[in-house]
């Protein structure tokens, strides 16, 4: 197993949480390598967490083990788990929604839920509140330092099983090419879309085409307009709107050093429906 240890929570670093977990990795194998995916997942927010593990865990080498705690049912009777992905990597989260988009994506070849009697912090067994520290980062650096196998994690479960949140795939319709707002990239407010770059272009669609970019929430329209398919912000103007192949090789809704999700109060997930429709000129 290799030594790589991944970290993903909604903590954020005002306090000492994310610390300890290093802390406990470190009690059990100095010479592991932790790094962080991030802490800035919004609070409670499951499907950014599975977006973000999608985004990341591909380009990490086999054995690498994640640990991601995004974990508004702490305490309840929701399963810890740790999910064997098909590249090879391992996933620590608990079994509320988290493995959505990396079940779909990269896929899901095996999973385990967690037995707590013997991959649980020592003398930590009263505590239910923290198991990011107490269950899921201690699991997984005994498994990324080869203190346990995987299949000493805990019983196998079927991967049909785990708790999937609903997501749409992209489809094409009789008017156009319908997906949804998969997530939003935070810092510049830039949508990333679930449609990819081979759906657009095998319907036609090639750069400097104009199309119909329709939004919605709920199926309420936010935002109707044209806008052009562009193949760099550099040949567009500060403050145009423009489409763009992200770095998932998805299309991308922007406004060019501007945010558009700001200037029109959009969101990401399931329920942000996007259309798109070629305008014949």
């Amino acid at each position: 197993m290799g030594k790589q240890l991944v970290l993903q929570t909604d903590f954020g670093r005002a306090d000492g949480a994310v610390s300890a977990m290093y802390g406990v990795a470190l009690s059990v194998n100095p010479a592991l390598r932790i790094y962080d995916l991030t802490h800035e997942i919004p609070q409670y927010n499951i499907w950014e967490a599975s977006y973000r593990l999608y985004q990341t865990v591909q380009y990490w080498p086999e054995d690498t083990v994640f640990v991601s705690v995004v974990d508004p049912g702490v305490g309840t009777d929701r399963l810890s788990v740790v999910a064997q992905t098909a590249n090879g990597q391992y996933v620590v989260t608990p079994d509320n929604g988290t493995l959505t988009h990396l079940d779909e994506s990269i896929g899901i070849l095996s999973v385990r839920e967690i037995d707590e009697r013997v991959n649980r912090l020592p003398n930590s067994g009263e505590s239910y509140t923290f198991h990011g520290r107490d269950v899921y980062v201690y699991t997984a650096a005994r498994l990324a330092a080869g203190v346990i196998s995987f299949e000493e994690v805990g019983p196998e479960i079927a991967v049909s099983d785990v708790i999937r949140l609903p997501h749409h795939e992209a489809e094409v319709l009789n008017d156009g090419i319908s997906g949804n707002v998969d997530i939003l990239d935070s810092r510049f407010g830039n949508l990333w879309t679930n449609i990819p770059r081979e759906l657009l272009f095998a319907q036609g669609i090639h750069y400097g085409d104009q199309l119909e970019v329709t939004i919605s929430n709920n199926y309420s329209i936010v935002y109707q307009s044209e806008i052009k398919l562009g193949e760099s912000f550099a040949r567009s103007r500060v403050g145009d709107p423009i489409l763009f192949i992200n770095s998932l090789d998805k299309l991308g809704i922007a406004i060019n050093q501007g945010s558009f999700a700001n200037a029109y109060h959009i969101l990401s997930g399931d329920s942000w429906q996007v259309r798109i429709r070629k305008v014949v000129q």
